[in-house]
């Protein structure tokens, strides 16, 4: 039996370089590549129509309930990760259809996640912009030595995070509804409330899964305590922040500043008041975008095809 095979969401048109595709192809799989994002559920179905296997890349294409039961072809669902949000993993399991993940890169997250952070400190972006426009030192930066840096979430990236900071000689904080005081002693940072985070640190960055307990986690509340210098960090996930509150709390000067890699709508539409907001750096969720990390995405996708049509699935995710 020939199958269909789809690659979701391959914006920048890689994947054919981190796996061996023509090896499936070799096998019988019909393979087809989509590289835009789908304007609806309804152009997703009709594109998907007749397929039996996709490759999602993280959480770009949501695969809710009421997509799922529309595609009675589908039969393997591959998503980069080991947990995907976006996914319906019990809708998915009453249709049929054996939900497999991959590995992923430890460290690609941290790492974009510290860069944004010395960009806004130093004013990076602004600097090049106006270094190529012939203009010198337009701004003045802040040291890391010294500040209090507060970490929402300390698990795998939020404790990476935390020791960047102390190799930086920031205080660090720790905030997340159910964290450990032991947890907060391993990693040797003060475990605070949510309150004393925002109020006491001068850069608040974001380390949460998002679920309906954690959606809009930082509001106005949390923004105004945060202060006119402060400065926010966000490369989890775009809607744990309130996203018209982080929009005022930037043109009125609640806070000095954002660094952000992820948003409520992603990608990015043109017109978004986050583009026109003042004090920010933006980049269009890059934290698991590197070569590493994509040779364990897609590899991973690779060896999960294989083994179903094997016969043998691995790397299951269930409910």
């Amino acid at each position: 039996m020939q199958h269909r095979l789809a690659i979701l969401d391959d914006y920048q048109d890689v994947a054919h370089g981190f796996a061996d595709w023509a090896a499936l192809e070799q096998d019988g799989v019909s393979i087809t590549v989509f590289r835009e994002p789908f304007a609806s559920q309804e152009a997703l179905v009709a594109a998907l129509a007749g397929v039996q296997i996709v490759i999602a890349m993280r959480e770009r294409t949501p695969f809710p309930r009421s997509v799922l039961e529309k595609l009675p072809g589908l039969k393997l669902l591959v998503t980069t990760g080991m947990a995907n949000a976006s996914i319906d993993i019990a809708a998915a399991a009453e249709h049929g259809i054996t939900v497999c993940g991959t590995s992923g890169s430890p460290t690609a997250a941290p790492e974009l996640t510290w860069a944004l952070l010395l960009a806004i400190a130093r004013n990076l972006p602004a600097e090049d912009r106006s270094l190529r426009a012939g203009t010198w030192q337009t701004t003045v930066g802040f040291e890391l030595a010294g500040k209090t840096l507060g970490v929402v979430g300390l698990g795998k990236i939020g404790r990476r995070i935390a020791a960047y900071g102390q190799a930086f000689g920031m205080d660090v904080l720790a905030w997340s509804e159910n964290l450990a005081d032991e947890t907060a002693a391993d990693a040797g940072v003060r475990k605070v409330s949510k309150e004393e985070l925002f109020r006491n640190s001068d850069i608040a960055t974001l380390h949460l899964r998002l679920s309906p307990r954690s959606e809009g986690i930082v509001g106005e509340q949390e923004l105004r305590l945060l202060g006119p210098e402060g400065i926010l960090v966000n490369t989890a996930r775009g809607p744990l922040v309130d996203q018209d509150a982080l929009v005022r709390a930037l043109t009125e000067g609640w806070i000095g500043g954002a660094a952000l890699d992820v948003f409520d709508q992603e990608p990015l539409p043109a017109g978004h008041p986050l583009l026109a907001a003042p004090n920010t750096v933006l980049s269009p969720h890059l934290g698991y975008v590197t070569r590493e990390s994509y040779r364990q995405f897609y590899g991973g996708a690779f060896e999960d095809v294989k083994a179903w049509l094997a016969g043998s699935p691995v790397r299951v995710i269930s409910g």
